[in-house]
């Protein structure tokens, strides 16, 4: 965790400077602090002491220049004697708390009925583990800032929420074995990692599968696929290897995404096999 100058800790995190929605929000969200501060007689100095945070962070904070990690929120709360008023404004901090590109696939991701994702190098984000995914954002090049690291691991973090709608989504996940054989972060956490994925592959709701390295025959060989269907009947997909890699929502350019998605299912490991294949990867530390 980052540390301010003065030695508090820092209260959150930068905002991009190209969400003007999260931008709107928490220059809103900051007016609000402030009036709930004044009002209380407390100068911003007194308040970061109060909260244990800088005087600098408040300000930025107020200023709408700064995102609050929510447990600020809830400590202004408590110091001002809001009466759970100020630890609501939580609900509009979750609109801007993660980077925009991040919150756009949430949405999408929230509104799916059925996900159908392959995947070659990384675990796909929803099954990560907090420790991998913070191991794969502190290798990235060029490097992110811890600030970043933190953000990107948070947002990351929610959007595991996908396991607790009602009704949850059909998932389906190919993995190639060269991404489950990489140890990112060290054995410890890639055997947590390998242990969650065991977890999730024993819901009802979710099928994975493994593409063993040994396949001769091969569909996904152009790059990773990612199809997203919707309770309305529309869909959005994605491919590294085709349309240049940008989402489509074409019925046509949708068939073809989904074509090799279902040969590359068909070509893999079955669930059953699947869930054998990572215990025995387990079994070989």
């Amino acid at each position: 965790m980052s540390v301010d100058s003065d030695g508090t800790e820092d209260a959150g995190w930068e905002l991009d400077p190209e969400d003007e929605q999260g931008a709107a929000v928490l220059a809103a969200l900051g007016r609000q602090l402030r009036a709930w501060r004044e009002e209380a007689g407390l100068r911003a100095a007194d308040f970061g002491t109060a909260v244990g945070y800088g005087e600098d962070l408040v300000r930025k904070i107020e200023a709408g220049k700064r995102i609050p990690r929510p447990e600020y929120l809830d400590k202004a709360d408590e110091v001002l004697a809001a009466r759970g008023r100020i630890a609501a404004m939580k609900v509009d901090l979750e609109q801007v708390r993660y980077p925009k590109k991040v919150r756009d696939l949430a949405k999408l991701e929230a509104r799916a009925v059925e996900i159908g994702v392959y995947r070659i190098h990384g675990i796909h984000g929803v099954l990560q583990t907090e420790a991998y995914a913070k191991a794969l954002f502190e290798m990235r090049q060029p490097a992110y800032s811890q600030d970043e690291v933190e953000r990107y691991v948070a947002a990351r973090m929610a959007r595991r929420r996908i396991f607790d709608r009602k009704p949850a989504p059909s998932l389906s996940i190919v993995q190639e074995e060269a991404g489950l054989r990489r140890r990112i972060g060290g054995t410890m956490v890639w055997r947590g990692q390998l242990e969650r994925l065991l977890e999730v592959s024993r819901l009802r709701h979710v099928a994975l599968q493994v593409m063993p390295i040994d396949c001769e025959v091969h569909a996904g060989m152009d790059g990773g696929i990612e199809v997203l269907k919707f309770g309305d009947g529309t869909a959005v997909g994605r491919s590294e290897g085709a349309f240049a890699g940008r989402p489509v929502t074409d019925p046509k350019r949708l068939r073809i995404l989904e074509l090799r998605y279902g040969m590359i299912r068909a070509q893999a490991l079955t669930p059953l096999e699947s869930r054998g294949f990572i215990e025995e990867l387990l079994g070989e530390t």
